[in-house]
Parts: C-alpha cells; sequence; structure tokens
C-alpha cells in the first residue's frame, strides 16, 4: 500500500450541539467567538419543576447548554408506533436520525453500499428513564419493563441503529465516560484497518432529559462557579454542563479515494489507554496516561510533533486539570522537538460547555471544520494563563482570536483529545484532506432525482435543495446528480428534473409549479415494461446523435453494427447516420433508399436497447413494427447479431443476390424467444415454431392489419410501461400523457425527440429515464456517469419530526 494512501478518511459528519442544529451553524458559533450556554431566570427553572429553595441556594449555578428540539422524532419515518417512541430514551432517538443523516452527507445509501457498515457510539445514563418514566407507574405497568429498559439503557444504541438501518457490520456500545465518542472513533478505525467493515458510524450522544436547569457548585470538582469554561485562564474554575451529539462516517482512505468520497479529513493514527492507579483518586486526571497515549497517537500517524499545529484539547477548564494537560502534552511532544510555541491549543468546552459522552466527537468534528476552513478559531474567557502552565517554555499558546490556520510545508495536521473520569485517555491525529483530482467533464443535461417518504417532506427536499445550490454555487452540479442517484434512498414520493446546470436547477426548483419539476407516487416496486420498436418512417439523418457522442454504450454499439454491415453495404453506415458538415442533404437522399433506411432504423433501434438495458431498464415484452420485429427477436435471442443484420441488409432484395441471401438464411441458428414479442404475420404473441422457423425471416419486413389492434390491447394492460425504443413517436402517445381510459397506471413514453422539436435527444432520454424512475423502475445509475464522478455533501432528509415524550410527574432535581 502507498503510504500516502494509509490512513482512515472521514466522508462524512453530522452533529447537533447546543445554538447549533447542524454544522454550518456549528462553524459560524465557532468561528464568530459565540457562547451558546443559556442563563435561566427563576421563573422558567419554577415552570420547569425545581423548588424555590433550591433556586435561593448560593451555590445553584443557573446555567446549561441546550439542546433544542431533543423532544422531537420522526418516527414515522423509522417505523416506529407512536408508544414506542415516547418511551425510547431521546438520546437515541436523536442519534439514530443523525445516524441516517450521517451517511446521507457521505453521499450512501446503506442498502446500495457493498460492504459491512459497523457502528461504534455510545450515550450518557438515561435522565429521561430516571425522571420522565419511572415517575409514570401506570405507563409501566401499561407496556411492561423490557420494552422501557430496551428503549433506554446503553447498551442498546448502537444496536439499535443497525437493526433500524439494516447494517451488518460490527455493532458496540462503548462507555468510557466523557471519552466516549472519541474512544468509539479510535475502535471504529481499528475495526476498519482490521477488515471487519468496510464503512463504520462512529460517534456519541447526551441528552438530559430536564435541560432548563442548573447544578450545584462544588469547589474543585468539574462544573464552574459562574457558567463560563475559562479553560487554561488563571480564573479557571471548571466547566458547564450540555447536550449534545456528533457522528462521523469513516472509511479506509485508498478505498474513499477509489470510490470518489467526499474526503473531509484523514485520521493518520489514534490510541487509548488508562491512567491506573497512578494519580491521586478515580475522578483525576493522570500525566504520565495521558502523555503516553499522545505520543502513541503520535507514532502510529508516523508524524513528526512539530507537525501538529493545534491541539484540540480536552479542555475542562479545571486548575488542576488544566496544568496537568498541557504538561502531558508537553511531555509527549518533548520527545522529539525542543521548539517552542508552535501549536495552537483550544477547546470547544469554552463555546458550549461539556457534551459528555458526545464532546469528544464535538472536539473532531470542529478540528475538521477548522481544517477545511483553514482557520483556528478562538478559545474563549483566556485572559491570563494558569500559573501553574508554563506557557513559554512549552511548544503551546493558547489560541484567543480567529486566526489563518497557515501550513508549513505538508498538510495542515492536528491533534485531538478526549480523557474520561476513570481514566480512559484517547487521542486522534488528523490531517487535512488531500488535494483533489482535477472533475471530470461533464454532460450537457443531467436528471436530479428526489424522493421521500410523504409529499410534504418531498416539497422540503426540494426547497432545501434550491437553498444549497444558491448558496454554494460553486458546487459541481454533475456531482450533486451523481450524489442524488446513488448516495439517496429511493422513497414513493418522487421528483425528477432535467437541468443543465447549478443555476438552471435553481431556476425550476425555484419556479413554482414548473412543468420540468416531474412528480409521481410510485406505486408499483419495479412495473413491466414494454419495448416498442419502430418501422420505416421514423427514421431521419442524425438521429440520436447526442447519445452517440455522449453515451458510451450507445457508441459501441453502434459502431460494431456499423462494422458488421460495411461488408454487405459497401460503406460505412455512420457517414449517412451521423454525416460530417456539408453532406447532411447527401445522407438524406441514400437514407430514402430502402436498403440504407433499413438497417440504419435497426442499428439505432438495436443500440438504444442496449443503452436502456445498460441504465437497468429491460423489457418484459416487446413489440415490433416492421424492421423493428427483428430487433425485437435479435434481443429476445431468435438469433444472433451477425444474422439480424444479413437479415434487415438483404430481405426483399428482388435482384439475384436474394436468392443466395435466403440461401444462406437457412443455415441461421435460431432459437426460441427468451422475451415475448407480438408477430407482424398474426399480431399475436409469436410461438417458438414460427420463431425458429427460417421462411419467417426471410420475407420482406411486414405488418399485418391486425397487429395495430393486437398492439393496443397490450399497451393497455394495467400497470404496464410502454418504451418507444426508436426515433419519434409512432407507436405511443406523448410522453407522460394518461392512456384514453383514464387509467393512470398505465403510461407510454418515448426515447427520443420528435426531429421538429426543440431540445435535444439526450435532455428527451434523461426526462424518460426520469419518468421511468418515478413509477419505480430499477435504475442503475452508475451507468450513467460521465467518468469519475464523486459524492458531494448535500442536505439531508428533511424529517417531519413530532413531540415525543412523557412528562415527569417527579420533582426535578
Amino acid at each position: 500500500m502507498n503510504t500516502s494512501d494509509y490512513g482512515i478518511a472521514v466522508v462524512g459528519m453530522v452533529g447537533r450541539f447546543p445554538g447549533a442544529p447542524d454544522l454550518e451553524q456549528y462553524w459560524r458559533n465557532l468561528r464568530d467567538g459565540v457562547e451558546s450556554i443559556e442563563f435561566f431566570s427563576d421563573e422558567e427553572l419554577l415552570a420547569a419543576g425545581f423548588s424555590p429553595a433550591l433556586l435561593a441556594r448560593a451555590d445553584y449555578v443557573k446555567a446549561r447548554a441546550v439542546l433544542e428540539g431533543a423532544e422531537l422524532f420522526d418516527r414515522a419515518f423509522f417505523g416506529i408506533s407512536e408508544a414506542e417512541a415516547e418511551i425510547l430514551d431521546p438520546q437515541q432517538r436523536v442519534f439514530l436520525e443523525c445516524a441516517w443523516e450521517a451517511l446521507e452527507n457521505a453521499g450512501y445509501d446503506s442498502e446500495r453500499f457493498d460492504g459491512r457498515i459497523g457502528v461504534y457510539a455510545g450515550q450518557t445514563m438515561s435522565s429521561y428513564l430516571i425522571f420522565n418514566l419511572l415517575s409514570n407507574p401506570e405507563l409501566l405497568g401499561r407496556v411492561g419493563s423490557i420494552p422501557v429498559l430496551a428503549g433506554n439503557d446503553k447498551d442498546f444504541l448502537s444496536t439499535r441503529v443497525s437493526y433500524l438501518l439494516n447494517l451488518k457490520g460490527p455493532s458496540v456500545s462503548v462507555q468510557t465516560a466523557c471519552s466516549t465518542s472519541l474512544v468509539a472513533i479510535h475502535i471504529a478505525c481499528q475495526s476498519l484497518l482490521l477488515g471487519e467493515c468496510d464503512m463504520a458510524l462512529a460517534g456519541g450522544v447526551t441528552i438530559r432529559s430536564i435541560q432548563k436547569s442548573g447544578y450545584l457548585y462544588q469547589a474543585n470538582e468539574i462544573y464552574s462557579a459562574d457558567g463560563h469554561c475559562r479553560a487554561f485562564d488563571a480564573k479557571a474554575g471548571g466547566t458547564v454542563p450540555g447536550s449534545g451529539v456528533g457522528v462521523l462516517v469513516l472509511k479506509r482512505l485508498e478505498e474513499a479515494l477509489a470510490d470518489g468520497d467526499h474526503i473531509r479529513a484523514v485520521i493518520r493514527g489514534s490510541a487509548i489507554n488508562n491512567d491506573g492507579s497512578v494519580k491521586v483518586g478515580f475522578t483525576a486526571p493522570g500525566v504520565d496516561g495521558e502523555a503516553e497515549v499522545v505520543t502513541e497517537a503520535l507514532a502510529l500517524s508516523r508524524a513528526a510533533a512539530e507537525t501538529i499545529t493545534y491541539v484540540e484539547t480536552h479542555g475542562t477548564g479545571t486548575a488542576l486539570g488544566d496544568a496537568i494537560e498541557v504538561r502531558a502534552l508537553t511531555q509527549a511532544f518533548r520527545s522529539s522537538t525542543r521548539a517552542k510555541n508552535f501549536c495552537a491549543i483550544g477547546t470547544v468546552k469554552s463555546n458550549m460547555g461539556h457534551t459528555g459522552a458526545s464532546s469528544g466527537a464535538a472536539g473532531l468534528i470542529k478540528t475538521i471544520l477548522a481544517l477545511e476552513h483553514r482557520q483556528l478559531p478562538p478559545s474563549l474567557h483566556f485572559e491570563e494563563p494558569n500559573p501553574e502552565i508554563d506557557f513559554a517554555d512549552s511548544p503551546f499558546y493558547v489560541n484567543r482570536e480567529l486566526s489563518e490556520w497557515k501550513a508549513n510545508g505538508g498538510p495542515r495536521r492536528a491533534g485531538v483529545s478526549s480523557f474520561g473520569i476513570g481514566g480512559t485517555n484517547a487521542h486522534v491525529i488528523v490531517e487535512e484532506a488531500p488535494p483533489l483530482d482535477s472533475a471530470a467533464p461533464q454532460k450537457p443535461w443531467l436528471l436530479l432525482p428526489l424522493s421521500a417518504k410523504t409529499d410534504s417532506a418531498l416539497r422540503a427536499a426540494a426547497s432545501n435543495l434550491l437553498q444549497h445550490l444558491k448558496s454554494h454555487p460553486e458546487v459541481n452540479i454533475a456531482d450533486v446528480a451523481y450524489t442524488l442517484q446513488v448516495g439517496r434512498r429511493a422513497f414513493n414520493h418522487r421528483l425528477a428534473l432535467v437541468c443543465s446546470s447549478a443555476e438552471d436547477a435553481a431556476a425550476a426548483l425555484g419556479a413554482e409549479g414548473s412543468p420540468r419539476l416531474l412528480t409521481y407516487v410510485k406505486e408499483a416496486d419495479e412495473p413491466p415494461v414494454t419495448f416498442t420498436f419502430p418501422g420505416q418512417g421514423a427514421e431521419h439523418v442524425n438521429m440520436a446523435r447526442e447519445l452517440y457522442e455522449l453515451e458510451p454504450v450507445f457508441r459501441e454499439q453502434t459502431d460494431r453494427c456499423s462494422e458488421l454491415l460495411a461488408h454487405t453495404l459497401g460503406f460505412d453506415l455512420r457517414r449517412v447516420l451521423y454525416p460530417a458538415r456539408g453532406e447532411a442533404e447527401e445522407a438524406a437522399e441514400r437514407l430514402k433508399r430502402d436498403d440504407v433506411a433499413r438497417p440504419a432504423l435497426f442499428v439505432v433501434e438495436y443500440a438504444l436497447a442496449g443503452l436502456w438495458a445498460a441504465c437497468g431498464v429491460r423489457p418484459q415484452a416487446m413489440v415490433g413494427q416492421g424492421v423493428g420485429e427483428y430487433v425485437a427477436a435479435c434481443l429476445a435471442g431468435v438469433f444472433s447479431l451477425e444474422d439480424a443484420l444479413k437479415l434487415v441488409s438483404g430481405a426483399g432484395r428482388q435482384t439475384p443476390p436474394a436468392e443466395d441471401f435466403t440461401r444462406e438464411a437457412r443455415r441461421m441458428r435460431l432459437s426460441p424467444p427468451q422475451v415475448p414479442f407480438i408477430s407482424n404475420a398474426t399480431g399475436d404473441w409469436i410461438k417458438a415454431e414460427q420463431a425458429t422457423a427460417p421462411d419467417y425471416w426471410v420475407a420482406p419486413p411486414r405488418q399485418t392489419a391486425r397487429f395495430a389492434e393486437a398492439a393496443a390491447g397490450l399497451l393497455k394492460a394495467p400497470g404496464r410501461i410502454t418504451l418507444e425504443v426508436g426515433p419519434g413517436r409512432t407507436l405511443t402517445t406523448p410522453p407522460g400523457h394518461a392512456r384514453p381510459d383514464g387509467d393512470d397506471r398505465q403510461a407510454a413514453f418515448t426515447s427520443l425527440r420528435e426531429p421538429r422539436e426543440g431540445r435535444s435527444d439526450y435532455e428527451s432520454f434523461l426526462n424518460t429515464l426520469g419518468r421511468l424512475w418515478l413509477r419505480g423502475a430499477a435504475v442503475d445509475w452508475p451507468a450513467l456517469a460521465d467518468g469519475k464522478r464523486r459524492r458531494v455533501p448535500l442536505p439531508t432528509y428533511a424529517f417531519e419530526r413530532t413531540r415525543s415524550w412523557v412528562e415527569s410527574r417527579g420533582p426535578a432535581l
């Protein structure tokens, strides 16, 4: 393995933190130095159930970092009943939604991922169980203890995600107190390196059920006396409790590069250990343990200490903890460098307090966002250094202001620490993502598919995509299309849009009632498709020329047929189909001859059928008119392509060579059809004995008077989709129109435009592909990709959350 490809790629991440429902707001808060800690009035706390006596205490600090919307949950999306949702710990509900969002942020639909996805995560003890559920004895008597425990026990956080998202990799709940989520990330990295899984979700969550609450201050403990976290400052007195959730999606770097993933950062090394008993107490930090975990992570990352220019510290803001942490970092760095003050340090806890089991993920996500923006956000409330910290003689300085994160000759690189009460330490070395290759050229038209479980969620998805395109004008629309095609689950409420650019897509999405926005509610899983192949009369010069230029499958099939025909025809058919400039008039005259028109029409229809098949659209039945019957028979396996071309180029000749052709045709190998199609001779399904009789095929292409009636009967079958595979609109009604009987379950579409239509053949083809997908066709989306495309972060599912909550009936503590 190339050492430059060694590592774990972060390909997706999602977080909800105090004052930040998404990561864009999270970064804005960090960049702008926003403190997201709320201070509550006595009225608010009394309304929340706290006693006046408690509020009157001088040591009761009326502050906390709140996670908005923790009581809301889209239970219907996950198929969870109202009763089950209400007894499910909000930590597990929120983490479940974030796990889904994280996979979508990475551009993956777990059902289509070719590999195993693991889950490594942890949560805090369920306060919802203690305060809300156990205070409702009649509820417990009604639902029973097992569902309540299964919905609130820490053991089931990861396995519930694996169950509801159908993930088959290892599913492990991690519990190491404050360091839980960073330890989970380390274990996920190890699992990936060992091959236990091919993608991993890793993170943690802490949500207190009573969020509007304060806490009792105790000197020399973890929580601050004034509701502010002053990490590394002389006035440091602790942190503030808070709620949050963070989830990262991880893959082996070499595979992420090969798969065109959006790599947000690379984890180069990580380590975990425990302090053991060499410290003053069980809850106290230990210098040696912290120093050793940093040293080991540096060694595993193969990174020199001087290349680390930022460390996101555990940074709880206690006088003892801060001093020990800097001492341990200095000890680790001094093993390889004597340089001073080259590495900035900071802590997200100064912005939003300590979010418990999610705090390590919060710090790593902050650092990755800083790498992406190449800026170091300020660490708040630092004025004078803790006198126990010798910054002057250390490699470190506290980053007080927003500053440019400068490169020092190599990739920007950082360390992230998280230390748990009880002594389990974790440290991760992370660096900025490798530079991307130049984007592949994009096609002139692209198909954007959107879907949701409800109409309102679909409309929200369209609105969210519109806002994203407006906010990110630099986005590559071909990558957007690819991500929506391969990285989203397809639900029943669907929308398809063919566009030429991000601006064009935004214009269509922003135009209310635009006819370009194709919508449908899918009913059947995969409705049967009938291919109809028109006969002579529909052919014209340059039919499907754009497909020939843009789609390799169509071009390969056309080239193969033309090369096989060259000897029989005596010229290259492609010069007639797609003439050079100034030769179109001559080509049109040649196309008027039957011996040219028939093979030309066959080739285009055959190549078009091959393109549809490559896109995943294959016929369950076929109807062919005249030459079209030969196409149907060839696709059904009655005879080979070589023999089919001999037939269409020689059938109907009235000159002596026709007799030679007939004798040759009788030597063909004929097989019963593998796909049913209608016989032109009878107007009914062709029988095996007809298909395998040489005389049937050496006659000129013909059509019975009953053909149209028989074909029309077939096309009226409920739930069937008919697709005209050829130029123009000969055998079908205009695309999207209901059948004459008004049965919208049956639809007929064309592959290509009419020659007189203003739009291009490729636009027409994609519109039809979109309409087929709307109705349930299983599209092979990668077949449409123009070169190597990338997955890009896009708006995730528009959850429709409702309140799922059991109110506490006991006193708040």
